[in-house]
Formats: C-alpha cells, sequence, structure tokens
C-alpha cells in the first residue's frame, strides 16, 4: 500500500499536539481558541444567514 510522507507527518505532528494535552479536547479548544484570538486575524463565518420573513 503507498505510504505518503506529507500525510505520514500530518498525522504524527496531530498526535503529538494531541499528546500534549493528554488528548483532552476542551483542551486542545481551548488552546485552538487562543491562538486564533492571538492571531490577529479577522475570522469570517461562512454558515448560511437566516432568511427574513416578508413584512
Amino acid at each position: 500500500m503507498y505510504q505518503d510522507a506529507i500525510v505520514e507527518e500530518i498525522h504524527r505532528i496531530r498526535e503529538e499536539y494531541s499528546r500534549s494535552f493528554n488528548h483532552d479536547l476542551k483542551a486542545i479548544f481551548a488552546d485552538l481558541q487562543k491562538q486564533q484570538a492571538e492571531s490577529g486575524r479577522e475570522v469570517v463565518s461562512l454558515s448560511r444567514k437566516r432568511d427574513r420573513p416578508a413584512n
């Protein structure tokens, strides 16, 4: 079976990152939110807005 070196590296990095938080999803989520806030980049929501009812 073919193994992609880039995909393997991504899996390794993801595992190391998860392990650094003891695989605690809430802690990982909090860290990602912190990184997002500190990045200074504008966060854009791509969720669909609800249609307004016609008056």
